[in-house]
């Protein structure tokens, strides 16, 4: 019986250089167009509804149980129109997602709404809350925002864009937001304070 001793074809150079094809039948990956195959971001409630939502800080907590740790989030939320309308808020959940829904959805429902005079506030003030103190003062035109941290946060949500700001309590997070809305929920305009003067 004779053997067969026909030989497989010899891989070509632009063979051996191709390389294994990736993926699925075909060499295609699962996935349509360019990019890294990810879905658009979801947009949120608040965003919907036209507002600026920042994630300011996300603090785990762990409970120690019987049959070891449960873990939870708090995250802070804070949500602006960028007009002068600001709020903040807490949320919890053992999700982060939750979390972060259930704080926007607090700040939507705690926003304040501050006077303010060409992008910046009318006057100076200091906003207290606990141990955290924030000085805020007015800033001409093209100074910017010179904040930090949560500060910087609220101020951009709230639409501001010039002004001076020192934290003198403290660096908590938590402390220095709600600060900063007690400040901007005591400002008053100029025929406001006139009206407390009886100048009206």
């Amino acid at each position: 019986m004779a053997e067969n001793t026909t030989a497989a074809p010899a891989a070509t150079a632009a063979d051996r250089n191709q390389g294994p094809q990736r993926g699925g039948p075909g060499g295609q990956r699962g996935r349509s167009g360019g990019g890294r195959g990810r879905f658009p971001r979801k947009q949120t409630e608040s965003e919907m509804l036209g507002l600026t939502e920042v994630v300011v800080s996300i603090n785990r907590v762990s409970k120690t149980v019987k049959g070891g740790k449960r873990f939870s989030f708090g995250v802070l939320v804070v949500v602006g129109d960028k007009k002068g309308t600001v709020g903040c808020g807490l949320g919890k959940s053992k999700d982060i997602q939750f979390a972060i829904q259930k704080g926007s959805a607090a700040a939507r429902a705690n926003m304040v709404k501050f006077e303010m005079v060409n992008d910046t506030i009318p006057h100076e003030i200091i906003g207290h809350h606990g141990a955290g103190k924030v000085w805020m003062q007015p800033a001409a035109p093209g100074t910017g925002v010179i904040a930090g941290g949560g500060v910087r946060n609220v101020l951009e949500a709230a639409g501001i864009k010039n002004i001076l700001t020192k934290s003198l309590g403290s660096n908590n997070h938590f402390s220095m937001v709600y600060a900063t809305m007690a400040g901007l929920k005591d400002l008053k305009s100029k025929e406001q304070i006139m009206k407390l003067r009886g100048r009206a």
